[in-house]
Parts: C-alpha cells; sequence; structure tokens
C-alpha cells in the first residue's frame, strides 16, 4: 500500500507502538466498529485474548492498559496521559466500561482480558482477539487484529497489506525499492526529499501542509526532548531505572530558558567527544520519556523513538546555517527510506527482532542526516546501507518486559551509528558494495531465521540472563 510520512512519524504515547500503540487501535476499532454495525446496544460484555509476544511482553508494555483505553474511545494521539492512569484505574475498581465514552458493558481486566502466552495466532506475532457478547453470554462480534509495528494495525483479511507496493493512491513517483528510488533521482535530476514531496502530495495535502505537518513533528520532538531532560525521577516497573537524562542535561551546562533549554555551547575545545553526549542526551531524554508512557514520536517505533529525534537535533545544534528547511527534507527522506523497510521487510521487533527496530531508525536517520547536508542520493542510500548493515542481527530481548533495559541505552548508541555513517558516506561518490536493498533482504532474511525467543518475547538474552529486581 502507499504509505505516507505521517503514517510513519505519528504523535502517540509509550512505551511502545507495537504493544500500547496497536492494541489502542484495535480496541478503538473494535468499539467502532461495533456502533457502525448496530451492535453497541445489544452488547452487555466485552472479552480481549492477546496473543504471542503481546501475551508474553504485555504487562510491561502496558498492552492491557491501551486496550482499556481503546475500548473507552480514547486514542494514542488524542488521549490526556495525564488522566488516562485515572481511566484504567476506575475501569478495575468498578469492573464496567464505557464503550466509545458511552454505552456501558461488563469489563474485568482481571478475567475479560486474557494472555494467551503460549499461543500464537497464524498472521504475526502480535495478534490479538477481541469478542463482544449479549446479556446471555452468546457472541455478538468477534475479530482478530494485528499490530505489524510501527503502530500499524490490519485484521485477519489483509495480513501482509502493510507490505503490498501499491493501492488505489496514485503517486507521481512510486517506489518499491532503493534501486528504484534512485532510478527516479537520475533520471528527473530530483533529490530524495522532492521526490517524497512530490508523493504525499498524492494524499492531498498541499506542500505547505506538508512542510507544516513534518514541523509539527519536529516540535513534538522538541517538546520530548526538553520534557526528558527535566524530569526527575524513577521509571515505572520493577526494574527501579532512574532517569540520567535531567543529570546528564546539568552536567553538560544546560540550562532552562524562559522559552525552552538551552543547546550545546560549542566554546569549549577541551574535549573533542562532547558532541557524543549532546547526541546521547537526547536520545536518552525521548526514550525516558517513552518508557514512562509519555507522548513521543512513533519513528518509525517507540522502542527506536529516540534515534531520529537525537540526529535530528544534532544536525539543527551542531550544523553551521541549519534551519526548518533541513529539517524538513531529513524527515522526508528519512521517511521514503523507512518506507522501504516497511514494504520489504518488516520495522517490528516481536517478527524480526531489535533489528526491524533501532536498525530501521538508525538507517533512516543517517539517510536524513545525509540529506540535510546536502548529499547526493547515491550518497543517501549509502548511509542508510552503512547504518543497517552494523545493526544486522540485533534480537529484542527487553528485561522485564519493559522498554528500558538494553532498549534506552541502545537507542544512544545507534543515534551516534547514525551520523558516523552518514559522515562515512558523504567522504566517498556513493559508489559502495552492498546495496541498501541488499541490506533489507538480509535484515528480512536474518529475522526470518533468528529464534522467536530473541523477538520480543523476554525469554531470551538479557531478559533471562539478567534477574530482575
Amino acid at each position: 500500500m502507499a504509505i505516507s510520512v505521517f503514517d510513519l512519524f505519528t504523535i502517540g504515547i509509550g512505551p511502545s507502538s507495537s504493544h500500547t500503540v496497536g492494541p489502542m487501535r484495535a480496541a478503538h476499532r473494535f468499539a467502532e466498529g461495533l456502533a457502525e454495525s448496530g451492535l453497541l446496544e445489544r452488547t452487555a460484555a466485552v472479552r480481549v485474548e492477546l496473543y504471542g509476544s503481546l501475551a508474553l511482553t504485555g504487562k510491561g508494555h502496558g498492552s492491557d492498559r491501551a486496550v482499556v483505553l481503546g475500548l473507552l474511545g480514547e486514542t494514542p494521539e488524542g488521549v490526556d496521559i495525564d488522566a488516562a492512569p485515572a481511566m484504567v484505574d476506575r475501569v478495575r475498581t468498578q469492573h464496567r466500561l464505557a464503550l466509545e465514552g458511552g454505552h456501558a458493558v461488563a469489563f474485568d481486566p482481571e478475567t475479560h482480558l486474557e494472555f494467551r502466552r503460549k499461543e500464537t495466532l497464524p498472521g504475526h506475532p502480535n495478534g490479538m482477539r477481541f469478542v463482544a457478547e449479549d446479556s446471555a453470554g452468546n457472541e455478538l462480534r468477534a475479530h482478530i487484529y494485528y499490530s505489524v509495528g510501527g503502530g500499524f494495525v490490519v485484521d485477519e483479511k489483509a495480513v501482509g497489506a502493510d507490505r503490498i507496493t501499491a493501492d488505489d493512491t496514485p503517486q507521481p513517483y512510486p517506489f518499491a525499492s532503493a534501486a528504484e528510488l534512485l532510478e527516479i533521482c537520475r533520471e528527473t535530476g530530483m533529490s530524495i526529499s522532492s521526490v517524497m514531496l512530490a508523493n504525499e502530495r498524492a494524499f492531498g495535502r498541499s506542500a505547505a501542509e506538508i512542510r507544516e505537518g513534518l514541523l509539527e513533528i519536529w516540535r513534538a520532538m522538541r517538546a520530548c526532548v526538553r520534557r526528558g531532560v527535566s524530569t526527575e525521577g524513577t521509571l515505572p516497573g520493577g526494574l527501579k531505572v532512574t532517569r540520567r537524562a535531567p543529570r546528564l542535561y546539568r552536567q553538560l551546562g544546560g540550562h532552562c530558558e524562559a522559552e525552552g533549554l538551552s543547546g550545546p555551547d560549542h566554546s569549549d575545545p577541551g574535549d573533542p567527544m562532547r558532541g557524543t553526549d549532546w547526541i546521547t542526551l537526547y536520545a536518552l531524554a525521548v526514550n525516558e520519556e517513552n518508557a514512562a508512557g509519555g507522548r513521543v514520536v512513533t519513528a518509525p517505533t517507540n522502542g527506536a523513538a529516540g534515534i531520529i529525534p537525537a540526529v535530528l537535533h544534532y544536525y539543527v545544534h551542531f550544523t553551521q546555517g541549519a534551519g526548518d528547511e533541513g529539517a524538513i527534507r531529513f524527515l522526508l527522506a528519512a521517511g521514503a527510506i523507512g518506507i522501504l523497510y516497511k514494504h520489504n521487510a518488516s520495522i517490528s521487533g516481536a517478527e524480526v527482532g531489535c533489528q526491524g527496530e533501532v536498525g530501521s531508525a538508525s538507517s533512516m536517520a543517517a539517510a536524513g542526516l545525509a540529506e540535510a547536508w546536502g548529499a547526493t542520493p547515491a550518497q543517501i542510500e549509502n548511509s542508510a546501507e552503512i547504518a543497517m548493515e552494523h545493526n544486522l542481527g540485533l534480537t529484542c530481548d527487553p528485561i522485564g518486559g519493559l522498554v528500558q533495559v538494553p532498549c534506552i541505552e541502545r537507542n544512544a548508541l545507534a543515534s551516534i551509528k547514525a551520523i558516523s555513517a552518514a559522515r562515512i558516506a558523504l567522504r566517498g561518490d556513493g559508489s559502495h558494495f552492498v546495496s541498501l536493498d541488499k541490506v533489507i533482504q538480509t535484515m528480512r532474511d536474518t529475522g526470518r531465521d533468528m529464534m522467536d525467543k530473541y523477538k520480543e518475547t523476554s525469554r531470551g538474552g538479557l531478559a533471562v540472563n539478567v534477574i530482575e529486581c
């Protein structure tokens, strides 16, 4: 299907796009379906079953809370993150739930929400089944959904549709591979961001609307960093992980200003690696906010949400003459690369491991930075390839099912890797031995070969070798 950059970059909540955002959207969609089919008033109870990775790490990822909020009519984009805990607690206490904010039904999360940890639905590791029952316990409607990564949700009839390379939206420059994208750039003389801008207009948005939408995404990223560096405390969950971004910000000399937060001071020549500390800060700030269930930009997933903001902050603060136009080109080019991963492989940790989340985000960020720096399309493709090539095989093994360890630090390291990839590519002429298409294919194949216990189940790797306190 034709994917917009605004599908890849969405403003939502943490801690997981697949396990929080996706289930919330699925629950909301199911409740909407009951209303549209005229079954809402006849519904007396709702039951939900989570399968596979959703069941194994759902508690740590907040899947249960997300389902409740979605059934209540909330969306990841619109939910009040401060009011959400009380809304969920009320349902747990009253054992009643107002579907779509209106029709009350029986719903006790302890009995009406099941974690089927030993079962997996056939379409994807992140499967869920919703059932509406009447007052006699008869099934009125049942529906299966799959959360396929990045907050994307498909039903059982559309499994695999997230990788179809065309739909009914005609685009002036359709591409299904990096080779096709580069050929379009060669034939037209257009940059990758210009190709993406033209394709985005096919969705009915003007160029001005697209630019403003991308700047809104960029503002949300900056707001997330500001919250992350100014919020002290311990992250929720049994690990008792302390937020590190506020302390690091103070160590770097950062301080609050009237219109936000200060940026890096470039006047200190004593530490040539000081810039990497700022990159680390930006990534930690975002991912600590994500782990706390805060407002983040899915980019392209929540588990990897700190990478693109960190690299974009680096571009703005460490590039002379950087500004909004460069940020727009950055996000458009990053989106083009993200589309290739979404079409031809996966951005779901439950399907291909963390290489599909952190690896894809690192690759996208490298491409975006190269575009903002004025690289050629070939150099941009090389940047994306380098970043992913050195994230191949990355497992997803969150301790305690929480998006904290090793996820938060992993975003920081992948951000630095993205910047290095862009710098390496810009030192060359764009020619290289391994193509981005081959790396994406390899990532997909590696994910298929990877043992399931290393794909967001918390049954392997660090998740079992480090005891949760």
